[in-house]
């Protein structure tokens, strides 16, 4: 089998493309990837001399790159590639609309004109908006869209034009949403590997508001294993959940958490309070969603998924890869050093 995944330098991207090798070594997979600020090469460096895998660098708002990239064919596009850092959408919104919705429709219409077999789109969760602090609700396949950041709003019309595509003109499109990833090759601008990496560097972690807010966070490896089965085996126009394990906490317990099992204290202050601290409380974002719990049952029922790692496991596994892997994520820290980025907490 041979296949087309966009944004496979990202975190998920890269993280699929060896996974699929994994367990379909003859397969091949061109990998088209624009190398913007989240997409790192050396996040493939032990796959990208591999037979069978290849690179074309090139913009899926480009008709011209996405048919360099599918030209002697494929059997199925995975479409990662997408602008997908929150608090950039709030700052800079049409770029956010120009890939994720643009590069969508580029790639889905190279793919209708090509007859590619299959074609499987990798959203979110947050295209259904928030849920309440303190209630049992989940985000389930008939929560109404929602959308309440420009990268979300995003997404969900990537969504929309999956499905249109699908109703129109009977394309064989798959969708998944997911829930917060989290493992290895993230970007060190989000909020676990920024965290991480700070109490590494020692310097305190940051955290939105009270810290108040809650996310469903999902091993890296569980969402990978799930794409390749709803690619495989999920049914035409169909839509698939992807949630964690659980249990919930809330980012300033995410926070605390991790200072621990890097043997620190913890010490909570508002940034503007005096004396150290490891844990700075910083200003909240703007439209910042309060809590996100995906329902994956129709995932379990029909594709046989389900997570593998609770998020205490995740942490551990997560906080062990970063600690041993300081080549990948301080140049990229070093690079974005000079950028004026608000801190990152979600996906």
């Amino acid at each position: 089998m041979k296949l087309l995944v966009t944004g496979g330098c990202g975190f998920i991207g890269s993280n699929f493309i060896r996974y699929w090798f994994s367990k379909h070594p003859r397969d091949t997979i061109v990998n088209l990837d624009a190398l913007t600020y989240a997409g790192h090469p050396e996040s493939l460096k032990d796959t990208r001399k591999r037979k069978g895998y290849s690179f074309v660098r090139g913009d899926i708002t480009k008709p011209e790159d996405v048919k360099k990239a599918i030209d002697k064919g494929v059997d199925g596009i995975i479409h990662f590639a997408a602008e997908s850092h929150v608090d950039r959408s709030i700052y800079g919104p049409l770029k956010f609309v120009e890939t994720n919705v643009l590069g969508t429709a580029v790639l889905l219409e190279a793919a209708r004109t090509k007859s590619v077999p299959r074609f499987l789109y990798v959203s979110t969760d947050e295209v259904y908006g928030e849920l309440a602090l303190h209630s049992n609700k989940q985000f389930t396949y008939s929560t109404p869209y929602a959308p309440r950041s420009p990268y979300a709003a995003s997404k969900a019309a990537g969504d929309h034009l999956v499905r249109s595509y699908y109703t129109t003109y009977g394309m064989d499109a798959v969708i998944t949403n997911c829930s917060n990833n989290i493992g290895p090759y993230q970007d060190p601008e989000k909020f676990i590997p920024l965290s991480i990496t700070n109490v590494l560097d020692g310097k305190p972690i940051r955290v939105y508001g009270n810290g108040i807010n809650i996310r469903d966070w999902l091993w890296v490896e569980d969402h990978c294993r799930g794409i390749e089965l709803a690619f495989l085996k999920g049914k035409k126009g169909e839509t698939y959940l992807f949630g964690g394990k659980g249990p919930e906490k809330n980012n300033l317990e995410i926070a605390k958490m991790i200072l621990r099992k890097l043997g620190k204290k913890v010490v909570v202050k508002k940034e503007n309070e005096d004396g150290s601290a490891t844990i700075h409380l910083v200003g909240d974002r703007p439209g910042h969603d309060l809590r996100y719990r995906v329902e994956w049952s129709r995932s379990k029922k029909e594709l046989g998924w389900e997570p593998t790692l609770s998020l205490d496991d995740i942490l551990d596994k997560t906080i062990k890869w970063y600690s041993e892997n300081r080549w990948w994520w301080e140049p990229i820290k070093q690079r974005k050093s000079g950028v004026v980025v608000r801190h990152r907490i979600e996906k």
